[in-house]
């Protein structure tokens, strides 16, 4: 089993649930070192001492801030968690909010959430079953590795997800970072109309399994390419962009190219009623926001699949 990265309880209320985090996902990519070009010799990174000249060991480095006219203040990890020594061990909930209503933009980094412990599991099962039910979820902060979190955690099956998330203000402002956007409306109807086909054509259900890290798997073919002596192949460039003047015509060309490879069809809100039992709790109020169900959020779930089956039935 994983040893988990951080260790605490989720308050709300007068309740106090006991938690263990662990990662959730991890990155796969090519482990590279580095070398002086046309040598052999490997680059090192120490870190150094800049008056003396020596190395100094991870223990004896503290952090400090710049004040201005060449000063600092020095502070050690202790001093740093001494202005919150509960809160680095408390993952404190604000508000209960609609999932739906979260902007992806805000999500960071997702971790699963366990049972602090065998003892404190019904608690965990409490608070997880009862935000199933309500399709809400929580938004609290967390202080970890000396920097506080804005988080969100959902019930997800047989568990609680926590995303970390950015705050408002670390979020910036794209009209300062963007200039030109083009306005609204500025093409032609026809070519509207051609790009929603075009959109109807490659749409599809969400399969995670479908994608693949191909550029990863391009680094490791070459790797292996040029330790064997073998002739490297090139990627192709990239197209060129397309030119207003060609636009319809490029994406009815697209459409049809897109229509020929699809052999799928897109999932709707009217799938059969005994597809429901297979759905997860996110999917199945997902569904119910699809189909307009009313009062969902209040729902326990043989009610909310009723609903849902009702609501099906009139979309037919």
């Amino acid at each position: 089993m994983a040893r988990p990265i951080w260790t605490g309880a989720i308050t709300f209320g007068l309740v106090s649930v006991p938690v263990a985090m662990y990662s959730a996902t991890h990155e796969h990519e090519v482990s590279f070192h580095q070398f002086e070009k046309g040598t052999a010799d490997r680059i090192r990174y120490r870190r150094v001492n800049e008056r003396t000249g020596k190395e100094v060991d991870f223990d004896d480095i503290v952090k400090g801030a710049d004040v201005g006219g060449g000063d600092y203040v020095l502070l050690d990890q202790d001093e740093l968690d001494s202005v919150a020594p509960g809160r680095s061990r408390s993952l404190d909930i604000h508000r209960f909010v609609e999932l739906a209503e979260i902007d992806p933009l805000y999500y960071q980094k997702t971790y699963w959430l366990g049972p602090g412990s065998e003892e404190t599991a019904k608690v965990y099962g409490l608070l997880r079953d009862a935000m199933a039910d309500t399709g809400r979820a929580a938004i609290g902060t967390l202080v970890m590795r000396g920097k506080e979190y804005l988080t969100t955690i959902r019930a997800e099956d047989s568990l609680l997800v926590l995303h970390t998330m950015y705050f408002a203000d670390e979020v910036r402002d794209p009209q300062e970072q963007i200039d030109d956007l083009p306005r609204r409306n500025t093409a032609k109807p026809a070519e509207v109309h051609m790009a929603q086909q075009l959109i109807d054509s490659m749409s599809g259900p969400w399969k995670p399994a479908d994608f693949r890290d191909t550029y990863t798997d391009r680094v490791n073919k070459l790797i292996k390419a040029k330790h064997k002596g073998k002739e490297i192949k090139t990627a192709d460039p990239a197209p060129d962009p397309t030119a207003a003047s060609d636009l319809f015509e490029v994406l009815r060309r697209s459409v049809e190219a897109a229509s020929k490879r699809r052999n799928t069809k897109t999932p709707s809100a009217k799938a059969k009623p005994a597809d429901l039992k297979s759905l997860s709790k996110t999917e199945l109020n997902k569904l119910a926001r699809d189909l307009g169900v009313p009062g969902r959020s209040k729902l326990a779930r043989p009610d909310l699949e009723k609903a849902v089956r009702k609501a099906q039935r009139q979309a037919a």
